[in-house]
């Protein structure tokens, strides 16, 4: 299978910068946004201390005090991507927690005020997927008909036996049941996957990746598992419970995992990075570029790209 030619770039993934230029005609940046949301699995609705590898603190902003509002996120974020980054098109992305858990009116207020602002044209929201009833998406769909918009489900596995391990509070069920509501409704679909969870062996990784490429999902954001201190997870760690992987296992799981997902589906992310001055392990993924750089050297080398397998997949 030949690389697709639609991509438009010299990657061997269709990566977010491509899919904006190929959309919109050039550089399109995502501000995040935190509007002071909270978790149904922390606020006790569901459960309480959140996923086992979150810290619970949220975004540097809501450490720092009051947080500013949203117009006032955004206009900071603009001038800075307009001064650094030439940027010309912005999208509101609503990253902290999840950005659906509240009642109705609150949501339409707040991606009104940041849809009002100047040059932003569309929204991405972070949510879970079970904090997404129909009156959400019908929203959802109704600023779709004018704007570009993402809702972002974290998944991070589709293993119920995953997800009830690193307290989700969610089933693979439930994912399935949102993504099949939200689809076809002009709204783009990204999700979230983590690699190197605990218990996951590669097969289970792949499997995760396969039943995603046959979803109607355009978009996915791939997190290498990170330690924070002060979370379950780091305390499993600190205490020799769980093995992580190393670098170059993460590369190479990753590089399979693109050649299982389809190639139209737009690669958002392929690591992760956490706050500093709470990060416990591994030790390669502090180096954000030095992943990103062996992964484009997996890839060269296996002479492949992603959607290579997908057809087998």
């Amino acid at each position: 299978m030949e690389k697709p030619v639609f991509w438009n770039n010299t990657k061997r993934y269709y990566d977010l910068k491509s899919f904006w230029r190929n959309r919109f005609g050039g550089r399109v940046y995502k501000l995040p946004i935190d509007a002071g949301f909270t978790c149904p699995n922390r606020d006790g609705a569901l459960a309480t201390g959140g996923c086992i590898y979150c810290d619970g603190r949220g975004s540097r902003l809501r450490q720092a005090g009051p947080l500013p509002s949203v117009s006032e996120q955004i206009a900071k974020g603009r001038d800075y991507y307009r001064k650094h980054r030439r940027a010309g098109q912005f999208i509101a992305y609503f990253q902290t927690f999840t950005n659906t858990y509240g009642p109705l009116d609150h949501l339409k207020r707040l991606y009104d005020e940041a849809l009002a602002q100047e040059d932003v044209i569309g929204l991405s929201v972070g949510t879970r997927p079970d904090c997404v009833p129909d009156p959400v998406i019908r929203l959802l769909e109704g600023y779709a008909q004018k704007h570009h918009v993402w809702l972002e489900f974290g998944l991070q596995s589709m293993h119920d036996r995953t997800l009830n391990l690193i307290n989700r509070g969610h089933s693979q069920a439930i994912f399935v049941d949102a993504v099949q509501r939200a689809a076809d409704k002009k709204i783009q679909i990204c999700t979230h996957i983590i690699v190197g969870l605990p218990g996951e062996s590669r097969d289970d990784i792949l499997q995760t990746a396969r039943f995603l490429a046959a979803l109607p999902i355009q978009g996915i954001k791939i997190h290498a598992l990170l330690v924070l201190r002060e979370t379950a997870l780091g305390k499993q760690y600190e205490d020799g419970v769980i093995a992580l992987m190393t670098r170059d296992e993460y590369v190479r799981t990753v590089c399979d995992i693109l050649e299982i997902l389809p190639p139209e589906m737009v690669i958002q992310r392929l690591t992760a990075d956490g706050y500093r001055d709470i990060f416990l392990a591994p030790q390669w993924a502090a180096n954000k570029m030095e992943v990103l750089n062996a992964i484009d050297r997996e890839l060269e080398r296996r002479d492949s790209h992603q959607g290579s397998d997908h057809a087998l997949a």
